[in-house]
């Protein structure tokens, strides 16, 4: 059996307060037996606080180097645990919302955010491709957010082998029309249909963190989350700071799941033309 956390949390731009409230996270989830935790998007430094400013740079997280002392720390704070997490990645001249994948050995995986929301590409470059890695909790991929909302994404790391997808939000609820209750906001209920329908149609099990509180002008909606690769939601945290703990045999689950019905294998590439022509 494997325990899986992923954590809805507020992550602020002060860097102490980020490394102590992992700290605690990483501590609670290790006396829960867990293996892998999820922290959100823009877990060390905060996200962006507005990405509705026209013609102005939104407010910066700190720009961190995937080799420098900030993920160092993160990464002595995991230990034996496998922690992902989200970062500024900078390269040269580049930004990147990345997600890092890490334990006590070293960094075992990097995504930069592919797909950007509103006004986002104002602060990030775009990454490029999603590929799967092996780590001590099996073949596993990361996304970054609005990344869930095209099924190319997970469908990509599927076929590459994930079994587990780790997907790091900082998922704010709707600015308009918005739900003075955010289980009942229509941005809340986005966020949880793409995470069981990418689970169920890859049959994966996908851990789902994200961004609680506010920050800037947003409000996030929390719901982190496990979802087996059924699509059926193993824990989940609701609209609330807190932990979503699941403990599941990870390839007998999905094993199973790829018995019963064959969603990669029944594919038909030869009728999928008008993918391969946009």
């Amino acid at each position: 059996m494997t325990t899986l956390v992923a954590a809805a949390a507020p992550f602020g731009r002060d860097l102490e307060e980020c490394y102590a409230r992992i700290e605690r996270i990483a501590a609670t989830a290790r006396s829960a037996g867990a293996e892998l935790l999820v922290l959100p998007e823009a877990a060390l430094g905060g996200y962006l606080a507005d990405l509705h400013a026209p013609g102005e740079r939104p407010g910066m997280p700190p720009i961190l180097d995937l080799d420098g002392p900030e993920v160092a720390r993160v990464r002595a704070i995991a230990g034996d645990l496998v922690v992902t997490f989200g970062i500024c990645e900078g390269d040269g001249p580049l930004r990147y919302n990345s997600a890092v994948a890490l334990h006590g050995d070293g960094i075992l995986g990097v995504h930069r955010k592919v797909h950007q929301p509103l006004r986002e590409g104002v602060a990030y470059s775009a990454g490029g491709s999603f590929a799967a890695f092996d780590t001590p909790v099996g073949r596993m991929g990361m996304m970054i957010c609005y990344d869930k909302a095209f099924p190319e994404a997970a469908r990509t790391l599927a076929l590459d082998g994930a079994e587990v997808v780790a997907c790091m939000s900082a998922w704010p609820a709707a600015r308009t029309a918005a739900s003075p209750d955010l289980a009942e906001d229509r941005w809340t209920r986005r966020f949880d249909l793409f995470d069981q329908a990418r689970a169920l149609e890859n049959q994966v099990v996908w851990v789902s963190a994200n961004q609680s509180g506010t920050f800037g002008t947003m409000r996030f909606v929390a719901s982190a989350k496990v979802v087996g690769p059924g699509g059926d939601v193993l824990a989940t945290t609701g609209v609330r700071e807190g932990l979503a703990i699941a403990s599941l045999d990870v390839q007998a689950a999905v094993s199973a799941a790829r018995r019963g019905m064959f969603h990669l294998q029944d594919r038909r590439p030869d009728a999928y033309e008008v993918l391969a022509r946009a």
